[in-house]
């Protein structure tokens, strides 16, 4: 042995050996065994194979089982399922030889962890889309194919640094996308957290930094505020003869920045960075809930609660299972400070998901994890995703933004007429619930009366309505209610329907074309068909025989003569791309041809660096309108399927979609600009009607700061204004110079770039 590789082999077995003692340190039954062979086999299997950071690989399958098993809590099965993860992707290995050696369940999470090459969605969807896809058929079926999929991604994402920046991209991106809501829906509180502060890190490397320098150099001061607060709280609860903990919740980076970005406000305005947690031990015969219920009492003694604040979620907690009583409380210096309440078994729930479920139930018996079935909440949650994956999606975005809208656990509770409870999503209208309970009832859904009075379909429902649902058998199902509804299922049946009356509407619209063919002796082919989409100025044949058989289209003969014509006029079109809305100081774009519309020859790219946008380079590139980045933002680029490169924005919308489709398109991109480009940006300004309000603005503006506006729209409304302006600026700096002047303008509420 090489002197390298005796300090592989070392490294290995340490790494190994640390997961089975964490193994036999749980509370599963322990079946060394199973786990040592999968081991072996594992290690055989990518023997001399090598990670980018220069480890042997299978130092990767050991680190995402030792997560499965320490922080997730899987037993023997999850965990050799976590050490075989890679074999079939990587090696010779089939799922065949997988079952052959170690039985069908660990073949089947194996091969549900395993990514594809092709076939759910066709030739329109990416492989990305395509594996998620595969990986929840199989989770519905086993839950742990997910949590060893969130396993390896948060290993994937502790290991990033080693990647190129474009695929840091796609995965953070990816993460954030899907696996930190899905950490959240199934419990993993603690893994969802640390998978967006990674994803966080490596998409906005300079926030990120500058959030944690803030927090590193407020912590003493949060801990002053918290030991403070908490020594009356410690004095009663000792008092009461409890055994308890009493720990400070800091705020996370990405927690802190996502609510700067959505609440517009700066570090100082997030006034919830500390939370105090107050956790006590269960006594024999101790009733948890009325216990919660007492301390909320003995902390309300000491400081005033605001009442619009408390929250229970113990008789109904969320559907991840979470339990706590939440109150908050003003303190003597005058903060107010948030207060959770929970015993150690809702604590650990909380931390930890699914698998402190298993570990507080009583007198189960067999498998030593958890395998198809889990609690009430996850049951109904697999359910739903079920009914997803029956239902097919024609479109690879379609599908993971339906699982996407399905992962957000923020809920509300809606009483049925007999008085049965229902979880919903908050923001979910009357059309949901109707489709919640039954297809029948959404399809046919006219309204319902909502605490006994009549409200319509678009009716937004609150926590503790009481909802029946009407209906109406003439009712027919509108493409408009795709905008009503919130929930995916309910987005998913509307779109089943409408496919399918799509289908029917084809149909019909084939017969009659055939009909008026055959009436005329006219060949039904593809040339035919063209001069009659042309005619009535439609894109494919299929919007022309959906035309036809809605009777929105009549064939007559002006049809038959446009089907005489050799060469009817064919409308001519050009393709421009723009480089911005408005004539910039930026050079002449190079991705298309001045005055024909061509588009030029395809950039040459090399992927593996990154785009530098510079006042050279910009004209290359095709600069997003939907989220206009300028320079100061973190951008990335996206091959389009013109071979176009576009910059967008990191945290824009259709970036993060992009990144989880298209991942392999994204490129790392980074601008080097100098001030001698204009880019166009936008303000929304909310604020007091006040007289000279508006001087103030434009003075700032034109000014001191001496910007070039180009548009400014006003309104007032009740003693307040809205307004949005449109101007130039060379960068994020002169955004961040104007908001900051323009907030110290004492009527002024709110400024938000667009």
């Amino acid at each position: 042995m090489t002197p390298r590789e005796m300090e592989d082999e070392k490294m290995v077995s340490e790494a190994y050996q640390h997961l089975i003692d964490t193994y036999l340190a749980s509370h599963h039954r322990k079946h060394t065994e199973i786990i040592d062979k999968a081991f072996n086999f594992a290690k055989q299997a990518h023997k001399g194979v090598r990670r980018l950071s220069g480890e042997p690989y299978i130092m990767h399958p050991i680190a995402v089982a030792q997560i499965a098993c320490e922080e997730i809590g899987l037993g023997s099965t999850g965990i050799c399922s976590a050490l075989l993860h890679d074999v079939v992707e990587d090696t010779d290995y089939t799922v065949e030889d997988i079952a052959n050696i170690f039985g069908p369940k660990i073949a089947q999470i194996v091969d549900g962890l395993t990514k594809i090459s092709g076939g759910i969605f066709g030739d329109k969807a990416s492989v990305q889309a395509e594996s998620f896809k595969k990986l929840l058929l199989t989770m519905s079926e086993d839950i742990r194919v997910i949590l060893i999929k969130i396993s390896d991604r948060l290993h994937n994402m502790r290991t990033l640094g080693s990647q190129l920046p474009g695929k840091q991209y796609k995965i953070a991106g990816e993460t954030l996308y899907i696996y930190a809501p899905l950490a959240h829906r199934l419990g993993l509180n603690k893994v969802k957290e640390e998978l967006e502060d990674l994803s966080f890190r490596y998409e906005h490397p300079e926030e990120y930094s500058s959030i944690q320098a803030q927090l590193d150099k407020e912590h003493d001061s949060l801990i002053a505020s918290f030991e403070s607060f908490t020594v009356p709280i410690r004095q009663k609860l000792d008092a009461m003869g409890l055994r308890y903990e009493i720990k400070a919740r800091i705020k996370k980076p990405y927690s802190i920045w996502n609510k700067m970005q959505t609440k517009h406000v700066t570090f100082d305005e997030v006034y919830d960075i500390l939370a105090v947690r107050i956790v006590f031990e269960v006594e024999e015969g101790m009733d948890e809930t009325a216990e919660c219920f007492k301390i909320y009492a003995a902390a309300c003694s000491i400081y005033k609660p605001r009442p619009d604040r408390l929250r229970d979620w113990l008789s109904t907690p969320k559907a991840n299972g979470y339990q706590a009583l939440h109150t908050t409380l003003m303190s003597e210096a005058g903060n107010w400070m948030e207060v959770q309440i929970r015993s150690r078994r809702m604590d650990d729930i909380a931390e930890h998901g699914f698998a402190a479920h298993w570990k507080y139930k009583e007198g189960e018996t067999g498998d030593d994890e958890p395998g198809g079935t889990g609690s009430g909440g996850l049951d109904k949650w697999l359910y739903t995703i079920r009914e997803i994956l029956d239902d097919p999606q024609p479109n690879a975005i379609d599908f993971l933004d339906a699982i996407k809208l399905n992962l957000f656990a923020n809920e509300i509770f809606v009483v049925t007429p007999k008085g049965e409870f229902k979880t919903m999503p908050a923001g979910c209208t009357v059309l949901d619930f109707a489709f919640s309970i039954h297809t029948f009832l959404g399809t046919h859904c006219i309204g319902a009366k909502v605490n006994h009075k009549l409200v319509g379909i678009s009716h937004v429902l609150q926590s503790g309505d009481q909802v029946e649902i009407l209906t109406s058998k003439n009712q027919k199902v509108d493409g408009k209610w795709i905008d009503i509804t919130t929930t995916a299922k309910a987005k998913g049946k509307i779109q089943a329907i409408l496919r399918r009356e799509e289908r029917e509407k084809q149909k019909a619209g084939e017969e009659i074309l055939n009909e008026f063919f055959q009436e005329h002796e006219k060949e039904p082919n593809s040339i035919n068909i063209d001069k009659l989409c042309r005619f009535h100025e439609l894109g494919t044949r299929e919007e022309l025989l959906s035309a036809i058989g809605s009777r929105t289209i009549t064939l007559g003969d002006a049809d038959l003569e446009t089907l005489n014509k050799k060469n009817p006029g064919k409308k001519k079109w050009k393709k421009y791309l723009t480089i911005f809305k408005r004539k910039t100081a930026a050079a002449p774009a190079t991705t298309s041809s001045e005055g024909t519309g061509e588009t030029a020859t395809p950039l040459r790219i090399d992927r593996k660096k990154t785009l530098i946008l510079s006042e050279e380079t910009i004209g290359r590139y095709v600069i997003c309108d939907c989220c206009h980045p300028i320079p100061g933002d973190d951008v990335l680029g996206y091959i389009d399927h013109d071979q176009h490169i576009v910059i967008h924005k990191r945290q824009c919308d259709i970036a993060k979609r992009l990144k989880v489709s298209d991942g392999n398109q994204i490129l790392s991109a980074k601008w080097d600009t100098h001030g001698g480009l204009s880019f166009p940006a936008t303000l929304h300004i909310v604020g007091f009607d006040r007289v000279g309000v508006l001087h103030q603005i434009t003075g700032i503006l034109s000014g001191q700061l001496n910007v070039n506006m180009h548009s400014l729209h006003i309104e007032t409304s009740d003693g307040l204004f809205t307004a949005d302006i449109n101007f130039d600026v060379h960068d994020v700096r002169d955004i961040q110079a104007i908001i900051r002047d323009l907030k110290k303008i004492e009527e002024i509420e709110e400024v938000k770039r667009y």
